[in-house]
């Protein structure tokens, strides 16, 4: 049976634009596209998640990535 990729959902709502998640996904998305996390994963962007204040945010497995933490972000790859 095929392995199946993990999520990891972006913001875009309208805070979160503005605090530049747009390339806060294409660094996500970046960083899934080389090395050892390539093809493990999905970016799924989604409308707003309600953590406003903290964005960008991201969320990977039950981890939430506030304020568009990229070194975070690349933590909660590895122990995934």
């Amino acid at each position: 049976m095929k392995k199946r990729r993990k999520f990891i959902f972006v913001c875009q709502g309208s805070d979160c634009k503005s605090n530049k998640a747009k390339r806060f996904a294409e660094d996500i998305g970046a960083i899934l596209h080389s090395g050892p996390h390539r093809g493990k994963f999905k970016l799924v962007k989604t409308k707003c998640m309600d953590c406003c204040k903290s964005g960008p945010v991201a969320v990977v497995a039950d981890q939430l990535i506030k304020k568009g933490d990229l070194k975070h972000l690349e933590q909660a790859l590895a122990t995934e």
